[in-house]
């Protein structure tokens, strides 16, 4: 037989690298830190570019509507708030006012004053026709607002009451300053109250616990004194009684509630010789947005003593808008 060729083995390739054999035992530590960080995690992408500052934003408006049955006549009322309510715009009646609340939630700033009829439906629809309130737009409905200024009112309120400036206008001076407001703090385990206007004063004094209410006041300088007792008959019953000195005439209240935004009450008054009764649909002392469906219903019975036949049932309607 033949004999096969020699088998020559090549020399290795100088260029050649042998795989390293995975071992089963974890890196060392040193080794670890010598080897390279993974890539950082990017960024979160910015957020979407807004139309304009937050700041200057068009506020929203509400329009508060209500009708009187007995003067015939329709009240508007439409309120904004500026600059992420720090400050409050209001008009009714055809007043201007802005309330600015300062560093202390005990302390505020309101400055009004009376607008014609023609200058608020153009201050109205300034704030309408802009998207954004931006500088120049504020700057322009602030001048507006100056230029409007007939009887301008300030007053400062902090946490014992309110001081009022005004300027009034009459037959025998054209221009005068009138100052009034009120103070109040604790006495006797009671509320002491001062109320000024001018050169009029009125103290009143009110101690009130669960069951029993009594306010006695006078007034200065004509020294008429009066006073009101008020008894929590049940929680959902009470009666009120008022009596004058100076005149002798006296009225009282009867009130009953049914929860929160329904009340009963009938009364009567002597001075008037009126004999009364009405119905609230919402809460009485609060507003309209409160109220289910943001509206206020008073249905109202007036039975003079004089003349039963001319009694009068009248009716009072408040709803709030919200527009935006």
């Amino acid at each position: 037989m033949a004999e096969s060729p020699p088998t020559v083995s090549l020399p290795p390739h100088p260029n050649h690298m042998v795989p390293p054999i995975p071992s089963a035992d974890p890196p060392h530590p040193l080794l670890r830190s010598l080897q390279s960080p993974p890539p950082p995690t990017p960024p979160p992408p910015p957020p979407p570019p807004t139309s304009g500052p937050i700041f200057f934003k068009r506020p929203s408006v509400r329009v508060t509507s209500e009708f009187d049955s007995d003067s015939s006549l329709f009240l508007h009322k439409v309120s904004c708030k500026l600059f992420d309510s720090l400050a409050k715009l209001k008009a009714k009646e055809g007043e201007v006012s802005m309330v600015a609340k300062l560093a202390d939630p005990g302390y505020a700033l309101e400055l009004s004053t009376p607008v014609p009829t023609i200058g608020f439906k153009a201050l109205i629809g300034i704030m309408m026709k802009q998207d954004n309130f931006s500088p120049p737009s504020l700057l322009v409905l602030l001048s507006f607002m100056t230029i409007l200024t007939l009887q301008p009112r300030a007053t400062f309120k902090f946490p014992l009451g309110e001081v009022s400036l005004e300027e009034r206008e009459d037959e025998e001076v054209k221009r005068s300053l009138s100052v009034g407001g009120i103070v109040k703090g604790q006495m006797l385990n009671g509320l002491c109250t001062a109320q000024f206007n001018d050169e009029d004063l009125k103290l009143r004094y009110a101690y009130k616990d669960a069951e029993l209410s009594f306010i006695p006041s006078i007034s200065l300088p004509s020294n008429a004194v009066a006073f009101a007792f008020k008894r929590q008959i049940s929680p959902n019953n009470k009666l009120s009684y008022w009596y004058n000195f100076d005149s002798n005439t006296w009225s009282a209240v009867y009130k009953h509630t049914y929860g929160k935004d329904y009340k009963f009450k009938a009364g009567y008054d002597s001075e008037v010789r009126l004999g009364w009764a009405s119905l609230w649909v919402g809460d009485e002392g609060g507003k309209a947005k409160t109220a289910p469906m943001k509206m206020k219903v008073q249905f109202m019975l007036q039975v003079p003593q004089d003349d039963i036949m001319s009694s009068a049932l009248m009716f009072l309607v408040k709803k709030r808008w919200d527009i935006l």
